[in-house]
């Protein structure tokens, strides 16, 4: 026996609905006068829809009492009905423009809402996400309350109205019994509907599951094919897809067949009731209690209250479906940012950018500790280089400093500004970084370098690049600085896209500067042309610079060499090489690494 392969849905925790239902409050509430004259409109739609079978009860009793001799027809009558119809559709649609506004800016809020709150989010978060659901929680929270607003205003409370006025009006003018029939049979209806939607939605959850599972079997059967021929598995292979389709045919038999079931004993319910209704009023007629006008006006009544219920299962299973959506958005929305701003949180003010770590201490996780007593000082103006290798930790310090994450211990300064005191705005606006992995939005070059600074001329930016040796490419290319880089910018090769990011960095004039590995991308000939702006570029800046190639850091005033975690040797280049300790062995392995290299190459043009 073949083992089942069939794939099972991952639970899905109940959604809180009411906690659903409450987020949808703020957004109603900012165009409250418009939900207002919205509910006016729906409530003087559903007086004009009540009014249709009191003017045609009247109708009937003016011909019925008539109907012996030649009289005049009733115009007025006939006119007041044709009113009501009128003023039923104007209103209804004049509820649906008042609501549009209502319904597309909460659409317009909620996703901007998302939006912002994820930019807040921790960057161990975005680490830890998944893109993908991320987004399909945004477009589905979104649709969902659109869903939830539209059956809000246009199914939901406009049955509720009707209800309650068709309820006024037959105790204010009927025997209770008619009011029991009518509500008892809506009420038989809305059970019965529920109880085999519910029954209904394992059914179709189940079909679309085995579909899914026998289109990816016939699928896969066929991206393997060969695999399929080497053992003769094409029986295998139809036996295995045709064991899925067998259940996926009797779940849809199944569907089909509540459908039918559902169809049946909604109809089986309205004609109870409206036979019920007719014996009962015909027994008053008959007895002289109430009119044939009023016969025809309860029987209107019913089936008009009827109507709006045809569509009860569809809208139950859409606003659930709606409210499980919403729940994932609300939760994402629950996540509580790890990194805030101080609630007396100042503007940090940078008067001559010296950088100071003080004892730092930080863990990604509370059980793997990745620095340990860090301490350094960066005075104004002045370089600090820090090396190691692989895993040291260089990288988490610049992380440290712009606060996507709060050391565990210690102190970060700048200028004497302990940085958890001041606004992450503040501070960020006060470092410029060249980042290992430079990655761009899908846009022009001109947007990208422009990123750093938006309000910066596009003369600014062409003497960015210039500083950065990107001019000259880029008015190389056909459409210049209005290239489109495509995604993350593919279309760029390493070395063009750190370049933008130095171009970035000289825009955005920081006082001070991070490059984390800014040349890693670079070949030889390249790095000595983008050392040299960078060199430019830091001169008078505070830079912190973090180096795996240890020839991109030897005019460094100061470097230190990171050691797991723990600061092992400082000094300058000069310094560092007669203590003949780790900075001395790296910098011997990567000068024979580079003849190697040289000897490959030249080895390799001969």
């Amino acid at each position: 026996m073949r083992p089942d392969l069939r794939y099972t849905e991952s639970p899905r925790h109940e959604p809180h609905h009411w906690t659903n239902i409450r987020a949808l409050l703020p957004y109603l509430w900012e165009y409250r006068g418009r939900v207002l004259l919205a509910l006016g409109c729906l409530v003087l739609a559903k007086v004009a829809n009540i009014g249709v079978p009191l003017v045609l009860k009247q109708i009937v009793d003016y011909l019925d009492a008539h109907r012996d001799v030649m009289v005049v027809l009733p115009v007025t009558l006939l006119l007041a009905y044709g009113a009501l119809k009128l003023g039923n559709a104007l209103f209804s649609e004049l509820r649906d423009l008042l609501f549009v506004r209502v319904r597309y800016r909460a659409m317009r809020r909620l996703t901007l809402r998302t939006l912002a709150h994820l930019h807040n989010l921790s960057l161990r978060f975005h680490l830890e996400r998944k893109t993908g659901a991320i987004s399909r929680d945004l477009e589905r929270g979104a649709r969902s309350l659109s869903t939830l607003l539209n059956y809000l205003a246009f199914s939901i409370l406009p049955v509720m109205v009707e209800f309650l006025l068709a309820a006024a009006l037959l105790l204010g003018r009927y025997p209770a019994v008619f009011t029991l029939i009518i509500f008892g049979s809506v009420a038989v209806y809305v059970g019965f509907t529920l109880a085999i939607t519910n029954w209904r939605m394992e059914h179709r959850h189940a079909m679309n599951r085995f579909e899914s599972q026998a289109g990816n079997e016939a699928l896969d059967s066929l991206i393997n094919y060969e695999t399929v021929k080497y053992f003769g598995n094409e029986q295998w292979e139809l036996r295995r897809c045709d064991t899925t389709l067998a259940s996926w045919e009797n779940s849809a038999v199944l569907s089909q067949t509540s459908m039918s079931a559902l169809n049946f004993g909604q109809g089986a319910i309205i004609a109870v009731g409206v036979t019920l209704i007719l014996f009962v009023a015909a027994g008053h007629v008959a007895a002289g209690q109430m009119t044939l006008g009023d016969l025809v006006l309860v029987n209107a009544l019913l089936l008009q209250l009827f109507i709006p219920l045809g569509f009860l299962g569809i809208v139950y299973r859409q606003i659930r479906y709606a409210l499980a959506d919403m729940s994932d958005l609300v939760r994402l929305l629950g996540q509580t940012p790890e990194i805030r701003d101080a609630p007396a949180a100042a503007e940090l003010v940078v008067k001559h950018g010296e950088l100071r770590f003080e004892q730092v201490r930080f863990g990604y996780q509370p059980d793997r500790q990745i620095l340990f007593d860090v301490n350094f000082t960066v005075p104004p103006g002045r370089k600090l280089a820090v090396v190691g290798a692989s895993g040291a930790g260089k990288s988490t310090l610049a992380r440290l400093l712009f606060r996507f994450y709060d050391a565990t211990g210690g102190r970060i300064l700048i200028d004497g500004q302990d940085i958890r005191t001041v606004t992450q705005a503040s501070l960020r606006a006060a470092i410029g970084i060249v980042p290992q992995d430079t990655v761009l939005f899908n846009d022009t070059l001109y947007y990208n370098l422009a990123y750093a600074r938006p309000g910066a001329s596009r003369e600014e930016i062409a003497v960015a690049a210039r500083m950065a040796q990107l001019h000259e490419f880029i008015a190389a290319l056909p459409a210049g600085y209005d290239t489109v880089v495509g995604e993350r910018g593919l279309k760029l090769s390493g070395g063009e896209k750190q370049r933008v990011a130095i171009a970035r960095a000289i825009l955005k004039r920081p006082r001070i500067l991070v490059f984390d590995e800014a040349t890693s991308a670079l070949d030889s000939q390249s790095e000595q042309a983008i050392l040299q702006a960078l060199r430019a570029v830091a001169t008078d800046h505070t830079t912190l610079v973090i180096a795996h190639r240890l020839s991109t850091i030897v005019d460094a005033d100061q470097i230190l060499v990171l050691e797991h975690g723990r600061a092992r040797e400082r000094g300058t280049h000069r310094e560092l090489l007669q203590q003949n300790g780790l900075y001395a062995q790296m910098w011997i392995l990567q000068q024979r690494e580079r003849e190697t290299q040289e000897e490959e190459r030249l080895l390799g043009l001969d």
